[in-house]
């Protein structure tokens, strides 16, 4: 169910009924396709360069220049983003890179060579898997361990999380992807008021940060305003409180 638009005094309320709660809204920030230097990147990494940020590399299209220029990021946290983010879904069907539409010993093998691939060019990368489409079948889910994958993040709240393996999503898209442009302010802060609101209420699981999702390279200019709005607004707030991935995803949940 799509959630409901909201507006900032949405939010503010929201945050508001933490505090009076005594409690924390913590957030999160993952941005994916990340694979090379480009003036989008450059624009990501500087729009908040205080707040945590997972970047999900694509490693069959990783390129050694984007570690170089991840030197001068230091909150940015890097993971794998699927193995060459192709679409291996029937025609008609969701997109999906890690489905069932392939065997699933097949599906582990891609997955570990490309974490074999990102650890060359990125030694300190995160054991965090984002599947491409934020799709994952069950039985690669659960086969992750073996692979060399000891987290995932998907989207929406948290369920049926694999034995073994930490798991916290993200919960606002900023994209459109029909038509690959900013989704609006409306649905974009209804997704992530709707999801702080659940954990409050105790209707979606408390502990499970809020993630905001963005894709640096399909940016408009509309995404990019709202995103840097939006990141100063969780940041100006004394009950949002930013996590650093390293933590979020240090053990199973």
């Amino acid at each position: 169910m799509i959630p409901p638009p909201a507006d900032w005094a949405d939010l503010d309320r929201t945050l508001d009924a933490y505090a009076a709660a005594g409690k924390t809204a913590t957030w999160w920030w993952r941005d994916d396709d990340a694979t090379h230097p480009t003036p989008a990147l450059d624009r990501l990494l500087t729009l908040a360069p205080d707040v945590p940020l997972v970047l999900a590399v694509i490693p069959a299209r990783a390129q050694s220049e984007l570690a170089q220029r991840l030197k001068a990021a230091p909150s940015a946290r890097v993971c794998l983003h699927g193995w060459n983010h192709w679409n291996h879904a029937p025609f008609g069907e969701p997109k999906a890179e890690l489905g069932a539409h392939r065997p699933t010993s097949y599906v582990l093998g891609e997955l570990a060579r490309g974490w074999m691939r990102l650890t060359q060019i990125f030694p300190d990368a995160m054991t965090l898997l984002v599947p491409p489409h934020n799709r994952i079948a069950p039985a690669v889910a659960a086969g992750l361990r073996g692979a060399g994958i000891r987290a995932l993040s998907t989207y929406g709240a948290r369920k049926n999380v694999p034995a073994g393996i930490a798991q916290t999503n993200t919960h606002t898209d900023i994209m459109d992807w029909t038509t690959r442009a900013f989704i609006g302010e409306g649905p974009a802060l209804g997704a992530l008021v709707a999801h702080l609101k659940a954990r409050l209420a105790g209707t979606a699981d408390p502990d499970e940060a809020t993630g905001v999702l963005s894709h640096h390279l399909a940016h408009d200019e509309g995404a990019w305003r709202f995103l840097g709005a939006l990141i100063g607004r969780l940041k100006a707030h004394r009950a949002a409180r930013a996590l650093d991935p390293l933590d979020i995803f240090a053990s199973p949940a």
